[in-house]
């Protein structure tokens, strides 16, 4: 790159032999998005079809979903881009604004599932307060929040992160907190300011929804066996879809601190079960535990058959591209024939 451009551009140096499997790389996250797209916004649409869904819990499921699309949005079409070109570049604006993005829809989560935890909390600890408590006012209150808060952290993180660059690449895929290492110099202010939005939009929502279903496991634990039952088929997805979050956020935090450590192959591997899974596990996770959401999805079977049959077509094709093509590159490269990738490899055949 000529110096023109090495000021405007940043280089995203995360890709592992792009050029010789771009085409791959592009179905594999082409078909990926598409899915996304179509699995999260059927269940939205069933939530908004059917009037007995028009209530809290399943307003702030499709607040998540519609989410996760967004999320998805803001990365998989520069990605499917940079797959097919020479160079894997991004302006320095454009790169700031997908941070903002990436971490402001990634952090609404936790927002959401805490909003999500209340509702659940009210719905069996308090459930004759309940109608006069989730109103449609709190409901918006709490989804406007859930949006806005992260976002006004972020928004600050991105004026503190605009200065001058001394290194132009970035060892990933997209532009997330890895753009803290190339300014000339290190702020530690942008390291505490970093710190302390990670505990307001992330740890503080956390200990939030274990407080609340801490609460409500000793209410269910007095009631009886259909309480705990009703409990658990609403409370359950909503843990698994945290504990799913929060494993891929840790990452997401790490990775900076041991970057100098981890092969570029492990981290594209780790990113990739970020980008890929998760947006798509919400709409599985919610679609088959949710009762009356799969109560609809099976009444709707006989109309949209064909529709059901290509998502879950697509999905399978997709698991066995993207499972198949990393197991196929720990194969060819001699390098990678280490434990670490082996038990990678071992997990990926498993799935």
């Amino acid at each position: 790159m000529d110096d023109e451009l090495n000021v405007t551009y940043i280089t995203l140096a995360g890709h592992v032999e792009v050029h010789k499997y771009r085409f791959l790389y592009f179905m594999i996250m082409f078909t990926a998005y598409i899915l996304i797209i179509c699995s999260n916004s059927t269940i939205v649409c069933l939530i908004w079809i059917h009037k007995n869904l028009h209530e809290p819990m399943y307003i702030f499921i499709a607040a998540l979903l519609v989410n996760s699309i967004l999320f998805s949005t803001a990365i998989y079409p520069k990605l499917m881009t940079d797959f097919l070109s020479e160079k894997q570049i991004i302006s320095y604006p454009a790169c700031l604004c997908q941070f903002y993005m990436y971490y402001s829809l990634g952090t609404a989560e936790f927002l959401l599932l805490s909003a999500m935890a209340y509702d659940r909390y009210v719905s069996i600890c308090k459930p004759l307060q309940y109608p006069t408590i989730m109103t449609k006012t709190t409901v918006s209150i709490l989804l406007l929040l859930a949006w806005l808060w992260p976002a006004c952290h972020v928004v600050a993180s991105v004026f503190l992160n605009i200065r001058k660059l001394c290194s132009f690449t970035l060892r990933g895929i997209f532009c997330n907190n890895a753009l803290n290492k190339l300014p000339c110099v290190i702020s530690k202010v942008v390291s505490v300011y970093g710190v302390i939005a990670l505990v307001n939009c992330v740890l503080f929502p956390i200990l939030f929804i274990l407080f609340t279903y801490t609460r409500i496991l000793i209410i269910i634990y007095k009631s009886s066996r259909d309480v705990r039952k009703k409990a658990a088929q609403t409370c359950l997805p909503h843990l698994l879809v945290l504990i799913s979050i929060s494993f891929l956020s840790t990452y997401d935090v790490i990775i900076v601190r041991v970057e100098s450590d981890l092969p570029k192959s492990a981290r594209l591997i780790m990113t990739l079960q970020l980008l890929l899974y998760h947006p798509l596990f919400n709409p599985i996770i919610y679609g088959l535990q949710m009762k009356e959401i799969s109560k609809h999805r099976h009444v709707e079977v006989h109309k949209y058959r064909f529709l059901y049959f290509m998502i879950m077509f697509t999905a399978y094709i997709l698991i066995i591209d993207s499972n198949c093509t990393i197991v196929c590159l720990i194969w060819i490269h001699k390098n990678l024939h280490e434990p670490m990738y082996i038990f990678i490899a071992a997990l990926l055949v498993n799935s």
